[in-house]
C-alpha cells in the first residue's frame, strides 16, 4: 500500500491517474506502507540527471507543435521519421537542448503536413532538421505507431545521448 502526498500540488488525483513520486526515506525501512510526496515529472531527469520516459501531447495540427511549445526558445532539434528518410546510422547530429520527434500514421507524415493550411511547404525533408528512416528494411508496408515509437527511440538512444545538452 502506498500513501502520496499532493500537498505540493494542491491538486486532488484521481484513481488511474500517472504520478512521479519521492519516496520518503523512512518507506525503506517500512515494509507495510511506503510514503512519498508527488513532484514534477521533471524531477528525476533535472535532480538526478536519470531518464525518466518521454512526453506526448496533442496538437491541433503540424504548426501548432511549434507555436504551442512548452520551451521558451521552441524546439532546436526537429525530426521527421519516413521509409523515406535518411539512415540513422549515416547521419551526423548536432547538439540540441531540445528535440522534438514527429511519428506519421498509415500514410506517412506527407498527408498531416498537407492538411495544415498555414504552411507553404508540404515536402517533409524542408521541414525538419533531419528526415529519417529509423526501421530499414522493415519488411512491411506500414509499423504501427507503437512499434514505431519503440523503435524510433531505441534508434535515437545514442545521438540524443551524446548530443542532448544538459539543463
Amino acid at each position: 500500500k502506498a500513501v502520496v502526498s499532493t500537498q505540493s500540488t494542491g491538486k486532488e488525483l484521481e484513481s488511474g491517474t500517472r504520478v512521479t513520486v519521492r519516496m520518503s526515506p523512512e518507506s525503506e525501512s517500512t515494509v507495510k506502507h511506503y510514503k512519498g510526496v508527488a513532484v514534477s515529472p521533471d524531477t528525476p531527469r533535472t535532480e538526478l540527471g536519470t531518464y525518466w520516459g518521454y512526453r506526448v501531447r496533442l496538437a491541433e495540427s503540424f504548426s501548432s507543435v511549434f507555436t504551442e511549445c512548452p520551451y521558451k526558445d521552441g524546439y532546436d532539434l526537429t525530426i521527421g521519421t519516413s521509409d523515406k528518410g535518411d539512415l540513422v546510422e549515416e547521419t551526423v547530429f548536432r547538439h540540441f537542448r531540445h528535440v522534438v520527434v514527429f511519428l506519421g500514421g498509415l500514410q506517412g507524415l506527407e498527408p498531416v503536413i498537407e492538411a495544415d493550411e498555414t504552411l507553404q511547404e508540404a515536402d517533409p525533408r524542408t521541414l525538419f532538421d533531419y528526415y529519417l528512416n529509423t526501421c530499414p528494411n522493415q519488411g512491411s508496408r506500414t509499423i504501427r505507431t507503437e512499434e514505431a515509437l519503440l523503435i524510433t527511440l531505441a534508434s535515437l538512444r545514442q545521438p540524443i545521448a551524446l548530443n542532448g545538452m544538459r539543463d
